[in-house]
C-alpha cells in the first residue's frame, strides 16, 4: 500500500521525463542486484544451460502462463506507443532507435529472468530449502544469500528486487493511465494528443486514482501471491488478442476509409514476424483454453 501511494505521488506530480529518469534508476538497481547475486553464486554453467530447456512439470501450466504474462506479455506492452508519443519519438526517423530500444529492453529482461532462476537454483535447491509459498519467499531467499555471503548482499538483493517491483508499479501507473486517457478522449471526440489525455491530464490522473485505491481492498483477501499470479495469467490471456491485432495492423494495405492506417511497405511484417505472431497466438490461445477447461470441468462434466 505504501509503494502504491508513493508511486501515485511520483507519477501524479512528475512529468514524463521525470518518470523516465526514475524508472531508469530502478531498472539499473534491480539489474545490478539480481545479476550480481547470480554471478556471486558461481553456478555450474553446463547445468545452467541444460536447465534452460523448456520442460514443464505436471500441473504447471498456470505458472507458465503467469510467468509469461508477468515477464514479457502483459497488456502494458500496448503502453509503449504512448510512451513514444510522450517522449517525442513519433516520426519515421525514430524507427531505427525504437527497434534498438525494444531489443535492448528484451535482452535486459531475459538476462534478469535467467539470473533470478540461477539465484533460486543455486541458493535454494543446492541448500535443500523450499521457500514459503506466501509473500515471505523473497525474504527467505535473502536470508540464504546473507548466510552465505554476508549481511550486505542480503540487503542489496532485497533492495534490488524491491526496485524491480516498484519500477513495474510506476510503469503501470503511467502506461495504463495513458491508455485509458486516450480511450476516454476518443469517446469524447477529443483531438489526438489533447492535454487531458497526456501525462498529468485530468483523465490520466483520474485513472491513476482508480489504479491506486480500489485494488487495496483486495489485500483483505490475504492472498498477495495469488493476486500477482492472477494478474500475470490475465496478461497472458491478452497475448492472443495482441498477436492477432498486430497481424492485422502490420500487414495492412490501402483500405478505403481506413487509408490513413496503411503501414508503409518497408515497415510491414515479413514472413518470419508473421510466423512468430501466428505461433504466439496459437500457443497462448491453447494455454488459455486449457486452463479455462480445467476451471469449468467441475461444473461442465462433458469438458
Amino acid at each position: 500500500m505504501a509503494s502504491g501511494l508513493v508511486g501515485l505521488a511520483l507519477v501524479w506530480f512528475g512529468s514524463y521525463r521525470t518518470f523516465e529518469k526514475v524508472i531508469t534508476v530502478f531498472v539499473a538497481m534491480m539489474f545490478v542486484a539480481v545479476v550480481g547475486a547470480a554471478a556471486l553464486t558461481l553456478p555450474n554453467l553446463g547445468e545452467v544451460v541444460l536447465g534452460l530447456r523448456p520442460i514443464f512439470p505436471d500441473d504447471s501450466v498456470i505458472n507458465v502462463l503467469g510467468i509469461a504474462g508477468g515477464v514479457g506479455g502483459t497488456i502494458t506492452l500496448a503502453a509503449y506507443g504512448y510512451w513514444l508519443r510522450e517522449k517525442g519519438w513519433d516520426t519515421p526517423r525514430f524507427m531505427r532507435v525504437m527497434r534498438i530500444d525494444n531489443g535492448v529492453a528484451y535482452a535486459v529482461t531475459g538476462v534478469f529472468v535467467v539470473s533470478m532462476l540461477i539465484v533460486g537454483a543455486e541458493l535454494l535447491y543446492s541448500a535443500g530449502i523450499a521457500i514459503d509459498s506466501g509473500d515471505q519467499g523473497l525474504v527467505q531467499l535473502a536470508d540464504v544469500l546473507q548466510d552465505r555471503y554476508g549481511e550486505v548482499f542480503g540487503v542489496v538483493f532485497l533492495v534490488g528486487f524491491w526496485a524491480s517491483s516498484f519500477s513495474s508499479l510506476i510503469g503501470v501507473w503511467s502506461g495504463v493511465s495513458l491508455m485509458f486517457a486516450d480511450f476516454w478522449g476518443n469517446l469524447r471526440d477529443l483531438p489526438s494528443g489533447h492535454p487531458a489525455t497526456r501525462t498529468g491530464g485530468r483523465y490520466f490522473r483520474a485513472y491513476m486514482l482508480w489504479l491506486t485505491f480500489p485494488p487495496m481492498l483486495l489485500l483483505l483477501l490475504d492472498r498477495p501471491v495469488g493476486l500477482i499470479l492472477a494478474y500475470g495469467v490475465l496478461g497472458a490471456f491478452f497475448m492472443p488478442f495482441l498477436a492477432v491485432t498486430l497481424l492485422v495492423l502490420l500487414n495492412r494495405r490501402r483500405d478505403g476509409a481506413l487509408e490513413h492506417t496503411e503501414v508503409p511497405q518497408q515497415w510491414r511484417n515479413g514472413w518470419l514476424s508473421n510466423a512468430l505472431l501466428v505461433l504466439c497466438a496459437v500457443l497462448f490461445a491453447a494455454l488459455a483454453l486449457n486452463e479455462l477447461r480445467g476451471v469449468l470441468a467441475p461444473y461442465l462434466p462433458f469438458l
